[in-house]
């Protein structure tokens, strides 16, 4: 069964303008370290956000995506994560540098299995907004490391559904 969120003083709250300046610190760190990726690879949901965001402020062309489930509610999740949808094509990566980018790494579970998605010679760092302490698969960049739940500027409200076609209005 899903649990509420916790009440608003106990959130990490990202904004919008976070966002932008959590954007260009991962960037940065890239230039700095002189690791400029062939491709960036988003994980969908939340890392479609943060892979535009890197793609755009380093100028990369090659953004692409994978659509995996593992979070079903707030605090429920799936035994292991699933691909949705088709699987991307991946295999051209091969011996390149990619970035993985997500949102946040939470347990690390989608992020392991992303890795195994992608070939074994392809060179991977991964990029997210945020770090838990408790991850299994800690990013080579993190902008910000927390142990709360986050609350990200595009999910501030619940989402808005159809009355009448098996789901009920907000």
């Amino acid at each position: 069964m899903a649990t509420n969120p916790p009440p608003e003083s106990e959130l990490e709250i990202l904004t919008y303008e976070d966002f932008g300046v959590g954007i260009r610190w991962l960037s940065q760190q890239l230039v700095d370290e002189g690791w400029i990726p062939d491709a960036v690879l988003g994980v969908v949901r939340g890392g479609l956000f943060v892979a535009a965001g890197i793609a755009y402020t380093l100028d990369l062309k090659d953004v692409r995506h994978v659509n995996v489930e593992y979070y079903t509610d707030v605090g429920e999740t799936l035994p292991e994560p699933v691909l949705v949808g088709d699987a991307p094509h991946l295999t051209d990566l091969d011996g390149k540098r990619v970035l993985v980018a997500d949102d946040v790494a939470d347990s690390g579970a989608t992020l392991h299995f992303v890795r195994h998605l992608l070939p074994v010679d392809a060179d991977v760092r991964v990029a997210v907004l945020y770090s838990k302490p408790s991850s299994t698969y800690p990013p080579e960049l993190a902008w910000r490391t927390t142990d709360r739940w986050i609350r990200f500027p595009w999910i501030q409200v619940p989402p808005l559904r159809m009355q009448g076609h098996g789901r009920s209005s907000v």
